[in-house]
């Protein structure tokens, strides 16, 4: 029941994302380069969404401890499995963030900016100053640090909630309107992204978004509080997402006037 309260909370949010505009604009592998080479560090910041979960519900370091969480753990460990270690086509095994750029790349698209970011974040001993300081889009960095902001709380049922509702259960609808777009217009030219988004699509919607609410329930219990704070960063997360799709809406626009 508390969940349904989630849900309801957002769901004027999650609507407003599901039928924003950006969905129209990708009519052109150029319009899909722009779209990549700005979502990508969306792409990039899930995986720390994931990683602070499983560094809290699981015991990664050693002497290892058992998990006072054991279901929590499993689907949190079987997610990292898959995002960042992914048996896809021909039994490769790729990181989902890879999967990514390697569809970037299929259609032309510029993976320079990222693949310098993350250089700069992994040589660097405060990553709040690489996103501040890197040649990003305020709107990017934005949804960067609300992710950031998120972690840094180190209180599970928030971070979970930034990534049930942020995440995992809003992916398969978004991503299916993209995919829509893409069927009709350039399938062929843009495969490999259409089979990351149905890849996204087959495991959110079908395995992780359930597990995920569970997992929600779990950590909140009957704490109103927990609950309070779970709406609260849920429609946040929704909105910042809003707000980075119409920043790309409008980097689709310019490009498209500039040409």
């Amino acid at each position: 029941m508390k969940i349904q309260n989630v849900v309801e909370h957002i769901g004027t949010s999650q609507t407003e994302l599901v039928n924003h505009k950006i969905y129209s604009k990708i009519l052109t592998v150029e319009d899909l380069r722009v779209f990549m080479q700005n979502h990508i560090y969306a792409v990039w910041d899930f995986m720390s969404l994931l990683k602070a979960l499983q560094v809290n519900l699981t015991c990664v370091k050693n002497p290892w401890v058992p998990s006072e969480n054991t279901q929590a753990a499993r689907f949190i460990n079987e997610i990292v499995l898959e995002e960042e270690t992914d048996e896809i086509r021909g039994g490769k095994v790729v990181s989902h963030f890879e999967l990514y750029k390697t569809a970037m790349e299929q259609v032309g698209a510029d993976t320079s900016g990222i693949n310098e970011f993350v250089k700069k974040v992994k040589d660097s001993d405060n990553y709040r100053d690489c996103i501040n300081r890197y040649n990003l889009n305020d709107n990017i960095k934005e949804f960067l640090n609300f992710t950031f902001d998120v972690i840094e709380t180190n209180e599970i049922h928030k971070i979970a909630a930034a990534f049930t509702f942020g995440r995992e259960n809003v992916i398969p609808d978004m991503f299916i309107e993209i995919v829509k777009g893409l069927n009709e217009n350039n399938s062929n030219i843009a495969s490999e992204f259409v089979y990351y988004l149905e890849r996204h699509i087959e495991l959110d919607g079908d395995d992780h978004g359930p597990i995920a609410l569970k997992m929600i329930e779990n950590l909140c219990g009957n704490d109103q509080e927990k609950w309070e704070e779970v709406k609260n960063i849920s429609k946040k997360s929704i909105e910042m997402r809003i707000k980075l799709w119409s920043h790309i809406t409008s980097e689709i626009e310019n490009e498209n006037r500039n040409n």
